[in-house]
């Protein structure tokens, strides 16, 4: 599932964040990032009234952001892009809970969620599998027999290796 995201309309529907806090967009995109991982999805998220020379497209992972520069809006950003998706925006869900995106995206056929909606669906889906929820967790029991499987496929120590 690829979703298209109104990140300032998402914002203050979590529980924890907030527009005023000047982290808010970074906030929000660690929070997505194993969601996606989780769902095995892909986010593309529109910020409005990125700082001069923040503008443009950032990539994280499952997370592209896209910082629309001030004097746009995120909305006329986000409308765009699905016009510009053609056919395709059938296989994409829309998060928000602006009515004019959302009657952007319905001639698209695209699925709609409103913002509280999918803030209740991530905090449910992280709350599930809390282990699984940091960004940068240490190996698993599977992956260190993986990577000693890996290492020891030769059954000897390498030359000048003395343990």
């Amino acid at each position: 599932m690829q979703y298209i995201i109104d990140g300032h309309n998402l914002i203050p529907k979590i529980p924890g964040l907030k527009l005023s806090d000047p982290e808010d967009e970074m906030a929000l995109i660690d929070l997505l990032i194993p969601f996606l991982r989780l769902t095995r999805s892909r986010a593309k998220v529109f910020f409005d009234h990125a700082a001069e020379g923040q503008s443009g497209e950032r990539n994280f992972g499952l997370v592209k952001a896209v910082f629309v520069p001030a004097g746009q809006s995120a909305d006329a950003a986000i409308i765009a892009h699905i016009q510009k998706l053609g056919a395709e925006a059938r296989n994409q869900c829309l998060v928000s809970s602006d009515r004019m995106i959302q009657a952007a995206a319905r001639p698209r056929y695209m699925k709609i969620i409103k913002s509280e909606d999918f803030a209740d669906e991530l905090i449910a889906k992280l709350s599930e599998n809390p282990e699984k929820t940091k960004a940068f967790e240490g190996l698993t029991v599977g992956e260190i027999e993986e990577w000693e499987a890996l290492f020891n496929q030769y059954g000897t120590t390498p030359d000048g290796y003395n343990p």
